[in-house]
């Protein structure tokens, strides 16, 4: 499991509104330094027979954007303005994730495998205490989990109370695009918000599937990659079953095809590929739509919500732009992988 620096959590030290603005601040940062590791090995997929794994990470994606949400609506809740649009949010991959103790888990841009759903992402996404279901054969200020960190915000937004709240909604953003959305206006809309992001995360700790939704947690779905198998309810189970085994990896096969995955290169930046070939025009445009994403995503979440509607437009266009480079139809052949730096301009 990822577990945050002393640093990290003594930021609620204070306990005051501050402090809480800074904490959900640098759970922006840690929220969003997982997606580009999530789309790229997305995208690696393309269009291929590895529709079931595809499916399983998307869906894990869209929650960490319904997350990156909710902490906004929190953080505007409160009066203050989550930030977007700095290239400060990018974390260097590889790299530890923002926050994280340094030394335990690097992240990096990967081509999707096995290997890097189990010992990557479902190392980012573990629970404090994860329930291991059967696969069928195929000292003062200690380190906290992400899981244990939402709580302690929680636990300080339950203490500064409603006054801490702007008396009327700031800045909330509402949309059909994305099931679960709170608008945050008071405390216990904050902890529902809050609840929602550790429950989709980590489910609880006697089942693997969401308090809200109808999913597994995050953990679980990536667990079905790793184990080939979707996790159903264990057919031989009955009241008196424990919980890690009320639920076995033996549902509908979750297949990862290495020949149909993009033979892209891992950790690529920018300065990999030759100065004026055409994988650097294309990386160099990628960025600079995955910045101008990040500039729509600021706008959206400071007072102009509609500009939600071009940031999905522009989602859509970088997940074609990458797979066009891992192909190699936009490279001259060559399978490049988009790096996910800031590019504010497009030379």
């Amino acid at each position: 499991m990822i577990r945050l620096r002393p640093d990290i959590s003594s930021l609620l030290q204070a306990r005051d509104n501050n402090a809480v603005a800074g904490a959900l601040q640098a759970a922006i940062e840690l929220e969003h330094a997982t997606i580009p590791p999530y789309l790229y090995a997305l995208y690696s997929l393309g269009f291929s027979a590895n529709s079931a794994a595809a499916d399983i990470i998307q869906s894990v994606v869209k929650e960490e954007m319904l997350h990156l949400t909710l902490v906004a609506n929190i953080l505007n809740g409160l009066g203050r303005n989550p930030v977007f649009d700095s290239p400060s949010l990018i974390p260097h991959y590889p790299g530890a994730l923002p926050g994280s103790v340094e030394g335990e888990l690097v992240v990096g841009l990967a081509p999707c495998s096995v290997d890097l759903v189990k010992n990557t992402f479902m190392v980012i996404e573990q629970p404090e205490h994860p329930l291991e279901f059967p696969a069928e054969a195929m000292t003062a200020a200690e380190p906290v989990t992400i899981g244990q960190f939402y709580r302690a915000i929680r636990a300080t937004i339950v203490e500064l109370g409603d006054g801490a709240f702007s008396q009327q909604p700031r800045n909330q953003v509402t949309t059909s695009l994305m099931d679960d959305i709170v608008v945050v206006t008071d405390v216990a809309t904050a902890c529902q918000a809050i609840d929602t992001i550790i429950d989709q995360g980590e489910g609880t700790a006697k089942t693997p599937r969401e308090a809200v939704g109808t999913d597994y947690a995050h953990y679980y779905r990536f667990a079905e990659i790793a184990n080939g198998r979707r996790l159903i309810r264990n057919p031989e189970a009955g009241p008196s079953t424990p919980p890690d085994q009320q639920y076995i990896y033996r549902g509908d096969p979750v297949t990862l095809d290495p020949a149909q995955i993009f033979a892209v290169p891992a950790n690529p930046t920018t300065a990999t590929y030759p100065d004026g070939s055409p994988a650097r025009q294309a990386c160099v445009t990628f960025n600079y739509t995955y910045t101008s994403l990040l500039k729509c995503l600021h706008a959206t979440f400071n007072g102009e919500p509609g500009e939600l509607k071009a940031a999905v437009g522009i989602m859509m266009s970088l997940r074609q732009q990458a797979i066009d480079m891992m192909a190699g139809t936009t490279t001259a052949g060559t399978a490049a992988g988009p790096t996910f730096e800031w590019q504010p301009v497009n030379r």
